[in-house]
């Protein structure tokens, strides 16, 4: 096991981390910006390094000054948490370079998954069902027209290297498909230097599923069950939980499986999450995520594992805690995201805290760094916290989750606490009756309306 973990995070993510290294015993380090220095995991860590300015590319993103960190605090392993530098395949193969553990996958298939063309390929030949699309990259007008004619309209072109719906643009006819390529391109390549686009078959009304699997790099892989992250608003996910009310037990141990062999075949390390689009019954892989996800809590209130805890011991050598048969899906759990934004426009609303009480109770749970007197900085995400709940049925979870929004209070900034109490009273959400487009519907009708 590891003796210091360098967390190479902040907010509520490096707090998790941390948590989960304290019940390991193993010491632990905070790195931070100037405009996080008096954030919680830097109060709460065992060593604290300032690596830089508010800026992400000076500081979250230094790769030499996390390095530099590590050095000096004797640190022996990193973890990237989500988001920054938990999916870049350099700073894992830098890591193990400079004789640390990058606490996550192998490079080798950070890269693999990282390219949407590339993992798709990849999926394929795992025996993962994937979307009817073209085989790889479109070079000119002529093959993408070639491609949509064969699969048919509409048709969704994506960036190669793309992520949270920039350089996705849906054509609906051959007509469209020409301005949707080319703005395709210059919004992938401004987004993330490379233009590289491919096409995939269109869904209409599609859930967003995801499986959560584990792989202790010999070969040995697990599913811990799905997620349902189907509430999203410009492709960001607002709402999970799990089980997905639109799956049986069937479906779910056949999709979990095919997964699990999936990643057995391809000698995984780590936590990953496999997404998939679900519509008549079928499931369509988009993408890999190779990292913890921001909604793993759902996963570990319904299993009761740490998953954290898992990565660490995986990372460290031993072998998976639990073997499939073990793994018992209990309850119904479902998380929402609480962003410091205005509930109906969503404009950004960093600021102080000036009144903080999270709620309680039984099955509820808050993954959050804020607290009474603490000020959002404006340079990162909007995550004030998560609030998980869990119930032995979805209707319990359902009925949990609402009191528990009531008893949520955050004043001084404005959250998006009210567009989930608006939710959780839909009867198209109480009767688990939603896809991908469901929210954006509802907001763009007046679901929230702004104050006059």
């Amino acid at each position: 096991m590891f003796d210091k973990i360098l967390i190479a995070n902040r907010g509520e993510i490096a707090l998790r981390v941390l948590r989960a290294a304290k019940e390991l015993g193993i010491g632990t380090v905070a790195v931070y910006s100037t405009a996080d220095r008096d954030a919680m995991h830097v109060k709460l860590a065992d060593e604290s390094v300032c690596i830089g300015p508010p800026p992400a590319r000076e500081s979250y993103l230094n790769v030499p000054a996390l390095l530099a960190a590590a050095e000096i605090t004797g640190a022996d392993a990193i973890h990237p948490g989500y988001g920054f530098l938990s999916e870049n395949a350099r700073f894992a193969d830098i890591c193990e370079h400079h004789g640390l553990t990058f606490i996550g996958p192998k490079a080798e298939h950070i890269r693999i998954m990282g390219d949407k063309i590339e993992a798709k390929k990849t999926a394929r030949g795992l025996g993962i069902p994937c979307v009817p699309g073209s085989e790889g990259g479109i070079t000119d007008d002529v093959e993408a027209l070639a491609v949509a004619d064969e699969i048919g309209y509409p048709v969704l072109v994506k960036a190669a290297a793309g992520g949270g719906g920039r350089g996705m643009k849906v054509a609906r006819t051959r007509e469209d498909l020409s301005d949707a390529l080319s703005t395709a391109r210059t919004e992938a390549k401004a987004a993330f230097g490379d233009d590289a686009v491919y096409l995939e078959k269109y869904l209409e009304k599609p859930r967003h599923i995801e499986i959560q699997v584990f792989g202790d790099g010999q070969g040995n892989a697990i599913h811990l069950g799905e997620r349902d992250c189907s509430l999203q608003r410009r492709h960001q996910k607002v709402w999970e939980e799990g089980p997905s009310p639109a799956l049986n037990d069937q479906q779910r141990e056949e999709i979990g499986k095919v997964c699990a062999d999936a990643m057995s075949g391809l000698k995984y390390l780590g936590a990953g999450t496999i997404e998939f689009l679900y519509e008549d019954c079928n499931f369509y892989f988009i993408e890999m995520n190779t990292r913890i996800q921001v909604e793993h809590p759902v996963t570990e209130m319904i299993t009761g594992l740490d998953l954290v805890i898992e990565q660490i011991r995986v990372a460290s050598g031993s072998p998976l805690s639990l073997t499939q048969d073990e793994i018992r899906l209990g309850g119904h759990a479902i998380e929402c995201r609480i962003n410091a934004e205005h509930p109906a426009t969503f404009r950004p609303s960093p600021g102080k805290i000036a009144y903080y009480h999270p709620p309680g109770g039984l099955g509820i749970r808050v993954d959050s760094a804020v607290y009474q007197g603490y000020t959002i900085p404006p340079n990162y995400d909007s995550l004030v916290g998560k609030l998980i709940v869990h119930g032995r049925t979805r209707n319990e979870a359902l009925m949990r989750l609402r009191r528990a929004l009531d008893e949520f209070i955050v004043d001084g900034i404005d959250t998006t606490l009210p567009l989930f109490r608006t939710l959780v009273r839909n009867a198209d959400i109480q009767n688990g009756a939603y896809d991908i487009h469901w929210l954006e519907k509802f907001l763009a009708t007046g679901g929230m309306e702004p104050p006059k």
